[in-house]
C-alpha cells in the first residue's frame, strides 16, 4: 500500500481529487486529495499546520474488525515510530484504535520504483547500485527497531531526488494470520516473497535480504528474478526452482544471486550488501543526489514536487461527506482543523460541557492525546465524570469535583435546610452534617476510589489514611518476565500477556497488562510520590525502553487497586545473555480501591 504515486493515466494532474466517498477530515487532518489505494486501504494527502505534506493512510474497515489484525497493527506501528533512518518514510502520528485505524508519514514527492520502471524502462547498473545500497541502508534502521518488513517490493520504495525511500515497513504483519488473509483479500505480492515466507515459515530479517535481490533484478530488468502469472505458480517456482538472471548485467550478479540463496542463512548480512555494492562500483554511496538516476526518472520527480498544492477540504458541515476521526468509544470527535502540533487537539484544551441529558453521555468520558512524534499505544484516559452537566476537575476555568452524593441524600439535606431556613433548628442541621461526614470516612469502595485517586490528591475530612508504602529495591526484571504488584514478595514471574500487572515485554517495552491498569512516564526531576501518582493522567498502556533512561520514574495503576512507584536503576551490559531492567518498586496496596468491585 505505497500510496504515494498517482495512477498513471496519461493526464498531467499530479493529484486526485477526492471521491464522494472518500472522508474530508482524519482526526484533525484537512485531507487536499486522494494519493492512491492498495489492498489495505487508501492513501490521502494532507498538511501540518507548518505546511509540511503528508501522506495518511486509512485502513480498509474490514481489518479494523479484526482484534488480532489491530493487535499486531499497533505493535508494528509502535516499532515504526522508532525508525528515523535517512531513506525511510518515518511515521510521524496514528491512531490504531480508531474505528478505521490510520497512520501518516512523511510525504515523498517521487514515484515508486514500480511506475518508475513501468513508465522508463529498467535502470542503469549505476543507479541500480546506488539504489540497492540506500535500500540496504534503510533495512539496517528497520531491523534495529525489531521490525521485518515482510513485504519489500518495488510498490513500496519510493524514488526521491536524494536517494530512495522505503515505506510501508511491518504493516503486512498485522494483516497476516488474520481473519481476512482467507477471505479473498491478498497481503504482499507474491512475485517478491521468500522461500520461508511463500512456505509459511519463520520470516527473519534474511526474508528481506531475499526481497531485496528481487527488487534489484526487478530495477535492472524491467521483471520479477521468478517471472509472472497466478500466485500459486510464482509462489512454487520460488520455493522450488531457480530464478531467470540471464538479463543480469555481470557487476550485479553476485550480489542477486547470494540475496536469492534459497537458505536464509546463505544470504549476506546488509553490511555486506553494502560492501557488495561498493565492490561493483566505488560510487555507491549517495553523494551526488541530482543525478543519480536517469533524466527522465528525475524530471518526472521535479514535476511532482512543483506540482501547485491541491486546495484542502473546508471543514464540512454535519451532514456531508463522512469524516474519519480518532475512534474510542467514549471519546469527543476530533475537530475539523488541527490545532497546533500533528493531528488530534491536545488534552488540556478546555473539555466541554455535555448538554442536559438524564444519564452520563460516553462521548466525555476520555480524551486523546497525540504528539507528532509519540503514540501511546492505548487513548490516555481520564477519570470519569459525575454527571451530564458537571465539567471535570482540573481542567481551566472549573473547580475540583466534589464526590457524588446520592438522590435520597440531597433530598434529605434539601428538607434540613428548609427546617432550619423556617425554624432555625440548627441543632438539627449541625446533627445531619455530623452524621454525613461520618458516612463519608466509611463509604464504600467507589467512595474511596474517588476520593483517593481524583485529581487534587487531598485528603477529606475522615478519609482513610494513606496505605503504608512497601519498598522492593533492585528488582531484575527480565524480557519476558512480569510484576505483580499485590504480591507480599514482589518479584520477576515468568510470562506475559497473561492479564499481569507489569510485564517486560520482549518487544522493548514495559506493559501494563491487566484491562484497567495503566502508567504514567514522570518527567524528568518530577516528584515520584503517592499524591503525584494519584494526580497524573498522562496514561499510557505500554512505554518503550528508548524513552526511558536510568533515574526515570513510572507510575503504575492496576486494575486491583494498587499504585506504585518503579524507578529505572539500569540496564543489563551489552555482553549480558538475558535483557533486562534493574528496578526499584515502591507499593501503595489498595491506594485507590479495587476497580473490579467499583
Amino acid at each position: 500500500m505505497s500510496g504515494q504515486q498517482p495512477g498513471r493515466d496519461g493526464s498531467p494532474q499530479v493529484f486526485q481529487p477526492l471521491a464522494g466517498d472518500d472522508p474530508t477530515t482524519i482526526a484533525g487532518y484537512r485531507l487536499a486529495a486522494k494519493l492512491g489505494a492498495g489492498g489495505m486501504g487508501k492513501v490521502y494527502l494532507s498538511y501540518t499546520p507548518g505546511g509540511r505534506p503528508v501522506a495518511i493512510k486509512v485502513i480498509r474497515p474490514e481489518f479494523g474488525e479484526d482484534a488480532e489484525f489491530r493487535r499486531r497493527f499497533t505493535q508494528e506501528v509502535q516499532s515504526a515510530q522508532r525508525v528515523q533512518g535517512l531513506f525511510t518514510a518515518p511515521v510521524i502520528d496514528a491512531d490504531t484504535n480508531a474505528a478505521q485505524p490510520w497512520l501518516a508519514t512523511a510525504y515523498v514527492p517521487g514515484p515508486s520504483l514500480a511506475d518508475a520502471v513501468v513508465e522508463h524502462g529498467a535502470l542503469p547498473v549505476d543507479a541500480v547500485l546506488l539504489l540497492i545500497a540506500g535500500m540496504a541502508e534503510a533495512l539496517h534502521v528497520i531491523h534495529g527497531a525489531g521490525i521485518v518488513h515482510r513485504d519489500l517490493k518495488p510498490s513500496n520504495v519510493l524514488l526521491a531526488a536524494d536517494g530512495p525511500r522505503v515505506i510501508d515497513f511491518g504493516i503486512a504483519y498485522a494483516a497476516d494470520a488474520t481473519s481476512l488473509t482467507g477471505s479473498g483479500v491478498t497481503i504482499g505480492t507474491p512475485s517478491f516473497m521468500a522461500p520461508e515466507q511463500a512456505a509459511g515459515r519463520r520470516v527473519t530479517p534474511a526474508t528481506d535480504i531475499f526481497a531485496l535481490g528481487q527488487v534489484a533484478a526487478y530495477a535492472c530488468t524491467g521483471a520479477p528474478a521468478f517471472g509472472e502469472g497466478t500466485s500459486h505458480g510464482v509462489l512454487y517456482r520460488i520455493v522450488h526452482e531457480e530464478p531467470d538472471l540471464s538479463g543480469i548485467p555481470e557487476r550485479l550478479t553476485e550480489l542477486v544471486t547470494r540475496c536469492l540463496a534459497k537458505d536464509p542463512e546463505a544470504r549476506p548480512s546488509v553490511a555486506e550488501v553494502i560492501a557488495l555494492c561498493q565492490a561493483a562500483n566505488a560510487e555507491t554511496v549517495l553523494r551526488r543526489p541530482e543525478d543519480w538516476l536517469p533524466a527522465p526518472v528525475a524530471a518526472d520527480i521535479t514535476v511532482r514536487a512543483a506540482a501547485p498544492a491541491p486546495v484542502q477540504t473546508p471543514p464540512p458541515p454535519p451532514s456531508s461527506a463522512p469524516t474519519v476521526a480518532a475512534y474510542s468509544p467514549t471519546a469527543p470527535v476530533a475537530p475539523a482543523t488541527p490545532p497546533p502540533g500533528y493531528g488530534p487537539p491536545q488534552p488540556q484544551q478546555p473539555y466541554p460541557t455535555p448538554p442536559p441529558a438524564a444519564t452520563p453521555s460516553p462521548a466525555h468520558a476520555q480524551a486523546h492525546h497525540y504528539a507528532p512524534t509519540q503514540f501511546p499505544a492505548q487513548p490516555p484516559r481520564v477519570p470519569q465524570p459525575q454527571g451530564p452537566q458537571q465539567p471535570y476537575p482540573g481542567w481551566p476555568g472549573h473547580p475540583a469535583a466534589q464526590p457524588p452524593r446520592s438522590q435520597s441524600r440531597r433530598g434529605a439535606i434539601a428538607v434540613v435546610a428548609a427546617v432550619v431556613v423556617a425554624v432555625g433548628g440548627v441543632v438539627a442541621y449541625s446533627a445531619l452534617k455530623e452524621n454525613q461526614q461520618q458516612t463519608q470516612g466509611s463509604g464504600s469502595s467507589q467512595g474511596k476510589d474517588k476520593s483517593g485517586g481524583g485529581a487534587s490528591g487531598d485528603a477529606k475530612p475522615g478519609a482513610k489514611a494513606d496505605p503504608t508504602p512497601t519498598e522492593h529495591k533492585g528488582i531484575n526484571l527480565t524480557a519476558g518476565y512480569h510484576l505483580t504488584l499485590g504480591d507480599d514478595d514482589v518479584r520477576p514471574q515468568q510470562g506475559e500477556d497473561g492479564g499481569y500487572e507489569l510485564s517486560y515485554d520482549t518487544g522493548a517495552y514495559l506493559d501494563a497488562e491487566t484491562s484497567d491498569g495503566n502508567m504514567v512516564l514522570l518527567d524528568p526531576g518530577q516528584e515520584g510520590s503517592l499524591a503525584t501518582c494519584r494526580a497524573e493522567t498522562r496514561f499510557a498502556k505500554n512505554i518503550y525502553l528508548n524513552k526511558i533512561s536510568k533515574g526515570r520514574q513510572i507510575c503504575v495503576t492496576t486494575g486491583t487497586g494498587h499504585m506504585g512507584l518503579v524507578t529505572v536503576q539500569g540496564f543489563s551490559p551489552e555482553g549480558s545473555p538475558s535483557k533486562y531492567l534493574t528496578l526499584d518498586v515502591t507499593v501503595w496496596r489498595n491506594a485507590i480501591g479495587s476497580r473490579s468491585g467499583s
